[in-house]
């Protein structure tokens, strides 16, 4: 025990360095993978979500979240693990890894890993050391819970299709929504290299789904799929850059989710970063945005443009939409086909699938519609119902988004949120 004591120590601060510097990657969701049991191994991810659990800004806890290390050979401005920033380093050996992870795992503490790293000598050495871990868990120690491992991009294509075998989920960070923000900011990247890596990731999933129609003993290849994150509010592009940027990555290379992280502050910053973090409501009304890009049916020239390039921060994008299209409205439920209902606003996906099932027995009512929890303090203005017909056109503009809009007043990009300044979820699961 005494050998041991001084190993535990360095480990720990090891630990403590790590995990902090892992806190800024937002895109940790461990959603979507269904790996079974092992027999005579340990970890299980069947049929679960494992974020659980939340810290005081909004992102999940509940993966072993860290890094490998935070020594990096590059200088981008905007991360306090640049190459320039005096921070304390410290870096784990693959052993290590594991070691914590199944620890950690054992006291019920974790239900996954969620590895990065910072760029050590190479793309390709970063790599290889990240697949050691994954793979002397899933080798040696049987593990078969979640694990999330980061892309580097600029590796080759063998390390990723490597890193795909042993993880659930494997992401590239294309960190700007354009290249002049990297130029500025990062200007050793470059946009091209990490969505080379999406598309040689989006490739290998579709070649596995394919081979597997035909073999049943196809290797599984990052089953829960791929995902990236952009920083919000570090340089000027507008929200119209990052949802345009958005899109098209969601439909070249098949993402599961984008995540945007608004810009925290870091110590000695350089002069070219705002001193004080974007507000919260900013990152916010963007996964709302993003939720209605992927779900509802919006592209993003409809909820952003070259007039209005941000998104309001005092009400959410599809509201918003709504009031600025009023020729759209009102939708009656019991006749309107699934795209119009869609963009009503209150009513999410789920409850657009139960109208159209109800409306096949019986004329649905306002009663109905409250009964499935849609939120009818904004619907009514938007909907016919068996029982009720708002006339929207007698009711002005003004009214109307004084009747949407909250009471308090208006944000500006940067400021906090008047009434709280702590936002519990970095997105909105709920109906938009």
């Amino acid at each position: 025990m005494t050998e041991l004591t001084p190993r535990l120590a360095a480990i720990q601060k090891k630990l403590a360095v790590l995990a902090d510097a892992a806190k800024y990657d937002a895109s940790c969701s461990s959603s979507g993978a269904q790996r079974k049991r092992d027999p005579n191994g340990m970890g299980n991810s069947e049929g679960m979500g494992i974020c659980h659990s939340y810290a005081p800004d909004g992102r999940c806890i509940s993966l072993l979240k860290i890094l490998l290390t935070n020594f990096c050979i590059y200088d981008c401005k905007f991360c306090i693990n640049r190459i320039s920033s005096n921070v304390q380093r410290a870096k784990f050996t693959p052993e290590e890894v594991i070691w914590l992870t199944l620890e950690f795992y054992r006291r019920n503490y974790i239900e996954g890993l969620f590895l990065s790293s910072g760029i050590i000598e190479s793309s390709d050495a970063t790599m290889e050391l990240l697949i050691r871990v994954a793979r002397g868990l899933r080798e040696q120690h049987k593990f078969n819970g979640y694990i999330h491992l980061k892309v580097v991009a600029g590796a080759s294509q063998e390390l990723i299709e490597e890193a795909g075998k042993w993880a659930d989920r494997i992401s590239a960070n294309i960190e700007m929504p354009v290249q002049p923000d990297l130029d500025l900011l990062a200007p050793a990247k470059t946009i091209d290299a990490a969505t080379k890596a999406m598309a040689q990731i989006a490739n290998k999933v579709i070649e596995t789904k394919d081979n597997l129609k035909h073999f049943k003993s196809t290797p599984k290849f990052a089953p829960a799929g791929q995902t990236t994150q952009m920083i919000v509010g570090a340089t000027s592009s507008p929200d119209a850059e990052i949802l345009k940027t958005s899109q098209e990555l969601y439909n070249k290379f098949s993402l599961k989710r984008v995540y945007y992280s608004a810009y925290s502050p870091i110590p000695n910053a350089d002069a070219l970063l705002p001193a004080e973090k974007p507000s919260l409501v900013r990152e916010n009304r963007l996964y709302q945005a993003d939720w209605l890009l992927r779900y509802y049916g919006f592209t993003a020239n409809e909820l952003v443009n070259d007039k209005n390039p941000n998104l309001a921060l005092d009400i959410d994008p599809k509201t918003s939409w709504a009031l600025g299209h009023r020729e759209s409205f009102p939708v009656d439920v019991n006749k309107s086909p699934k795209a119009a209902l869609l963009r009503i606003p209150g009513v999410g996906v789920k409850n657009v699938e139960r109208i159209l099932q109800l409306r096949q027995f019986h004329k649905i009512t306002l009663l109905d519609l409250q009964k499935m929890h849609i939120t009818i303090s904004r619907a009514k203005y938007f909907v016919i119902t068996a029982d009720h017909n708002p006339n929207i056109w007698l009711l002005d503009s003004e009214s109307l988004d004084a009747r949407l809009k909250p009471k308090a007043v208006q944000l500006s990009l940067f400021d906090q949120p008047a009434q709280d300044t702590s936002v519990k979820l970095p997105y909105v699961a709920a109906a938009v």
